[in-house]
């Protein structure tokens, strides 16, 4: 059984993990992995409350569209590409590319008097219930 045991390092390991490969906590196979959109949905009487953090995001990035009583959010976060004159990258651990959310909610949403803002990356959208429709009556000729 002790012929199973491996000596290890754990300075060595700690500076390769650093300056070599990805640190794997917890699962991953180090490679990065988009990140999931975290949002909170609030309803009252006549509206829903979202609130969707989008850190690092340009306000011009991101998309909403409602469809119904679906809502759909989408953003992309672009690489900046500078890298000085004899500069060299060790490590890159931030995500870059595109995020989207859709979730359908109890009741159809109305566009038009729909608002969103963003500030300090979160998404805040309020997005008031559509009157439902009466049923109405044909008469007859």
């Amino acid at each position: 059984m002790m012929s199973n045991l491996i000596r290890r390092d754990p300075f060595d390991d700690l500076l390769r993990g650093f300056f070599v490969r990805p640190v794997d906590i917890g699962g991953g196979g180090g490679v990065a992995e988009a990140p999931q959109m975290r949002v909170d949905v609030k309803e009252d009487s006549d509206a829903y409350q979202v609130h969707a953090e989008l850190p690092g995001i340009k306000k011009e990035d991101i998309h909403v569209h409602i469809d119904g009583p679906v809502v759909s959010i989408s953003a992309e976060r672009k690489q900046e590409k500078e890298i000085k004159e004899g500069e060299r990258v060790l490590r890159t651990e931030r995500y870059f590319g595109k995020v989207s959310r859709s979730f359908q909610l109890g009741q159809e949403i109305d566009e038009a008097k729909s608002s969103a803002k963003f500030n300090d990356g979160v998404l805040e959208l309020s997005l008031p219930k559509k009157a439902p429709e009466q049923a109405k009556r044909l008469t007859i000729d």
